[in-house]
């Protein structure tokens, strides 16, 4: 070494010396990385995949443990990443292309992301199927991120990630086909999408059925939204293909699609993008997207609208999986139930059966009408447990049991039991509860038995709801595996003009309430609901199950009693009094009051608010129930009026002499007092005590006598 060369040697620091040999290393490293390119060849038949060392190093994998496997390549790259590769590839393949190219990230092992590049060639065979795939991967990361193609590549590729996000987001919640078209056309659908227009068609059969359209689209022209499954028009050929269609003009659409030109100067888009809808191998359809300035769909939009539509593909072939398996079990649940409901004599019956909007499972609800031996019927309503076709088959058969059970004739409490006993032989771990009533609309007497379901409502003439104490057993089922078979009886009295109401639970049950709440929200409705059965009974679907979207079914009963107005000359009332109820006869004397009011017969109102308030608590303190008024009209031969009060006592009111101090007894010496006419009639298993009050009747021959019954 000279003196020359020592004396620069020392003028060098020994620092700077170490950070050029540093940036020498580092800079020999990234010329490494950067040229860093391998080749690889794919047997698609035999499913391996052989790459060489230069190309293992780009992905990041150690030679010596590579096993051939395309997976494990794969494995390598995050999830947005891997559907990027594969679509590329897919949609090389289906269209025909002999080759492909495509840009992709690979994660490295420090943490940081690696651009790769692969240009790969297809191979075919004779008959045009994939063979072998070769070509060449290359670290593209320096000539990626160093030119404005990546910086515009990272703005399109998010956007694109968010529609792929979006969109997956919006329909991983669909769950029937109406929900996947409501998520593409609903607010936000095209934004989603990134595109100023859809159309989805799905074939059915040998037709195309348009069953989604939003913003501008050939199908929103209705002489084009029906064509049928013809090669002449884009959806169909589409779909008949299996090949997507990028047209970036009207007048390449038309001139693809001749049929097209009489309507091109009324379509307002400028592109135009073909999607076939594939899932498992079956072509489901075709959705289309509008763009109205897009000129040019690149390799990377290509691969974004095949994504979207294999994403929109899959939520339909699942839409359309639930919606048979639902139609299936529905079908098999309203089978089970009875077709129609007989008209009965005297009054008229409602029923209502709604399945669950949620979920694919159905339950055990159902309702029925059995006719029983002398013009009487049976009515029920039950649930049995659980929300499957298993729920819904045990309830096909206990149905029937006690369906038979009713029709043979026994008692309320005996048909229960009976249906029990049935439900615990069966090969089943399930229960149900039920409310079942005999009901006689002649005399208008209700035998109600109840499982561990809830008691009927009853709706007055005046549109008082009532929730009667009805005494119940255990649900069907387990009374009989505990040895409690008794379900005890409770007559109620259905007047003319009152309602019945049967209900299953779903129709009380309001998300974030108690049960409670939901009943109370029940009696409001029935109330101020129309009088008709049937309007009635719609009334509740709408404002009930409808507005809260109960994740149950619903089965509804609704039985009104025929009203009995009597005629304009002879007008009639009927008020049932229960016994428990505090206020009933304050609201019987402001009932008769009013009715003679609205008769032009108050004169006679004190009178008959008297006689009505001594009937009623003379049925109340002594008998064991409650009481059925009736007020009407006599116009002949002189406009009277008639007060009745029925009772399920036998035992008729006697006479008394009641003391100075006595305080009861003066009830018939009141009626002789203020009466024209008064008697007591026999009435089923009770009695009724009536009067008349108004002008004396004329005499005549065969008059009766004051007390005897007519």
């Amino acid at each position: 070494m000279t003196d020359h060369d020592q004396q620069s040697s020392r003028s060098v620091p020994p620092r700077l010396l170490i950070d050029r040999t540093h940036n020498s290393e580092t800079a020999t490293a990234q010329r490494l990385a950067m040229n860093r390119t391998g080749s690889f060849e794919w047997n698609v038949e035999a499913d391996t995949l052989d790459i060489d060392d230069a190309g293992l190093l780009v992905f990041g994998l150690d030679p010596q443990a590579f096993d051939r496997r395309p997976e494990t390549v794969m494995e390598r790259l995050e999830q947005s990443e891997r559907t990027r590769l594969e679509v590329a590839i897919d949609e090389a393949i289906k269209s025909g292309r002999s080759s492909y190219s495509v840009h992709f990230r690979v994660p490295l092992d420090n943490g940081k992301e690696q651009w790769t590049h692969i240009q790969a060639r297809i191979l075919r065979t004779e008959d045009d199927q994939v063979q072998r795939i070769i070509g060449v991967v290359q670290d593209a990361t320096a000539e990626v991120t160093h030119s404005a193609f990546v910086l515009d590549l990272e703005k399109r590729r998010q956007r694109q990630t968010s529609i792929v996000e979006r969109t997956t987001s919006a329909l991983s919640r669909a769950v029937t086909v109406d929900d996947v078209t409501a998520s593409l056309t609903g607010p936000g659908g095209l934004a989603r999408l990134g595109a100023d227009g859809l159309s989805l068609g799905l074939v059915e059969n040998t037709s195309m059925n348009v069953i989604a359209l939003s913003g501008d689209s050939v199908e929103a022209i209705d002489e084009l939204r029906y064509t049928g499954l013809d090669r002449d028009f884009p959806l169909a050929d589409t779909t008949l293909s299996g090949r997507p269609r990028f047209l970036t003009s009207v007048s390449a659409l038309v001139h693809r699609y001749p049929a097209l030109a009489p309507h091109a100067d009324r379509m307002e888009f400028r592109a135009a993008a073909y999607l076939p809808l594939v899932a498992q191998a079956r072509s489901l359809g075709t959705l289309a997207l509008f763009y109205r300035e897009r000129t040019v769909f690149n390799a990377d939009e290509r691969n974004l609208c095949l994504g979207l539509a294999a994403i929109v593909a899959q939520s339909l072939q699942r839409a359309k999986l639930f919606d048979e398996e639902r139609e299936f079990a529905t079908g098999l649940q309203s089978a089970m139930l009875p077709r129609r409901i007989q008209e009965i004599e005297g009054g008229e019956i409602a029923v209502r059966y709604h399945s669950a909007w949620s979920g694919r499972q159905v339950g055990g609800d159902w309702y029925d009408v059995i006719a029983l031996p002398k013009n009487r019927f049976g009515i029920v309503v039950g649930d049995v447990q659980g929300h499957d076709t298993h729920a819904a088959a045990t309830m096909g058969q206990l149905r029937i049991a006690l369906r038979a059970y009713a029709a043979e004739g026994h008692s309320p409490s005996t048909v229960l039991a009976r249906a029990s006993r049935f439900l615990s032989e069966l090969d089943t771990d399930r229960f149900a509860t039920c409310t079942y009533a005999q009901v006689d609309l002649a005399s208008g007497t209700v035998r109600v038995v109840r499982a561990g379901h809830f008691g009927p409502l009853i709706r007055h003439t005046d549109g008082r709801v009532g929730s009667p104490q009805v005494r119940g057993g255990l649900p069907l089922g387990i009374s009989t595996d505990f040895g409690d078979e008794e379900f005890p009886e409770t007559r109620l009295d259905l007047v003319p003009g009152e309602t019945l109401v049967l209900y299953t639970d779903g129709l009380v049950e309001e998300p974030g309430a108690d049960i409670d709440s939901g009943v109370r929200t029940l009696i409001n409705e029935v109330s101020a609901g129309p009088a008709g059965a049937q309007a009635l009974a719609d009334h509740l679907s709408e404002r009930l199950w409808e507005r809260w979207g109960s994740g149950d079914d619903v089965a509804l009963l609704v039985l009104r009693r025929s009203p009995d107005p009597g005629s304009p000359r002879a007008p009639r009332l009927h008020q049932y009094i229960h016994q428990a109820d505090p206020e009933g006869l304050s609201d019987a004397r402001t009932i008769v009051r009013q009715a003679l009011t609205d008769w032009d017969m108050a004169e006679l109102a004190d009178d008959a608010e008297l006689v009505t308030d001594e009937l009623l608590v003379n049925v109340l303190l002594h008998t064991e129930g409650g009481a059925v008024l009736t007020l009407e009209v006599l116009p002949e031969p002189v406009r009277r009026v008639r007060l009745s009060v029925q009772d399920r006592s036998s035992a008729w009111p006697r006479r008394r002499s009641p003391g100075e101090t006595a305080t009861s007894g003066r009830g018939l010496l009141l009626l002789d007092a203020v009466a024209t006419r008064w008697g007591v009639e026999p009435r089923g298993e009770g009695k009724a005590v009536w009067c008349e009050i108004g002008p004396p009747v004329p005499p005549v021959s065969t008059a009766r006598s004051a007390t005897e019954p007519v």
